[in-house]
């Protein structure tokens, strides 16, 4: 870390962290400090997403080109700076007060991480019972407004419906666990996005009106500044996903671009001397 001073203000530089050699997960506290940086990160990322735009900033340029390269990029963004709609649309005020809760949280503990630990709730001699979610109707009904104020993003949300589908069963049920000593509890397990094989499990801590708590065994699940994807699957399908008909309506579904094997036609046979004339011919 390094600190840059000026008259006024004192500077922390800080940069995202990784994972320990050893470990599986960040701590509570490295994970909230990663995600105030992406938090602001995006901001860079979606500038250079803009540029790339640019067929000819979008890829990997010769040497004889370095001399141009800064005239050109800076065409390209006094074209967009004029043209193109402003990234930041959002309301100060409103921005304002989300960094200070993002900042108020990222000093927070995960009380409910701990509590699994010290109580076992992870253990093979905890006993949860399966259930189908559709059955747990103690858990509050919630806004994507209610989500987007826990994630403190819109990401994870857009993520949802495909994590959710994911963990459907053959029935199209979505298994949850109930645990018997521990109330307004819930326990799932999410499939990986990226490792075909890799299952996290996740637990969510709820009252009558909102969500109190989470935790998730994937490598951000400790943070408390918003929820990694696999905690907020869960939520939206308990609090959304099961009242909504349509749940899959924003994933692609690529099935529609295969061709069924039964339906194509067969191969035409090729009279050996056709070839032959042709290699003649070439």
């Amino acid at each position: 870390m390094h600190l840059t001073y000026c008259k006024k203000w004192v500077f922390k530089q800080k940069c995202q962290l990784l994972i320990k050699k050893g470990e599986s997960q960040l701590p509570v506290e490295d994970s909230n400090v990663t995600r105030l940086v992406t938090k602001i990160r995006w901001v860079v990322e979606s500038v250079n997403g803009r540029i790339k735009s640019w067929k000819y900033l979008d890829r990997v340029l010769p040497n004889s080109q370095i001399p141009f390269v800064s005239d050109y990029v800076n065409i390209a963004c006094a074209i967009m700076n004029k043209y193109w709609p402003e990234l930041n649309t959002g309301d100060l005020e409103q921005d304002e007060q989300l960094a200070s809760k993002m900042l108020y949280l990222s000093k927070q503990k995960n009380l409910l991480h701990e509590k699994i630990i010290e109580e076992g709730l992870d253990k093979r001699s905890c006993k949860w019972q399966k259930i189908d979610a559709s059955s747990a109707p103690t858990f509050p009904r919630l806004s994507e407004e209610d989500i987007r104020n826990i994630t403190v993003r819109v990401y994870q949300l857009k993520l949802a419906p495909c994590y959710t589908r994911e963990h459907l069963d053959d029935d199209g049920n979505f298994e949850v666990f109930t645990c018997d000593h521990e109330e307004n509890l819930l326990c799932a397990k999410i499939q990986s996005r990226h490792i075909s094989s890799k299952r996290y499990r996740v637990w969510v801590k709820y009252d009558d009106i909102s969500v109190v708590g989470w935790y998730c065994q994937c490598k951000a699940g400790s943070r408390v500044v918003g929820t990694c994807s696999h905690v907020t699957a869960l939520i939206w399908y308990l609090g959304i996903g099961k009242y909504t008909d349509n749940i899959f309506e924003n994933c692609r579904d690529w099935s529609k671009y295969l061709l069924d094997a039964r339906n194509l036609p067969d191969p035409v046979t090729v009279d050996e001397s056709d070839n032959e004339e042709a290699n003649d011919e070439e």
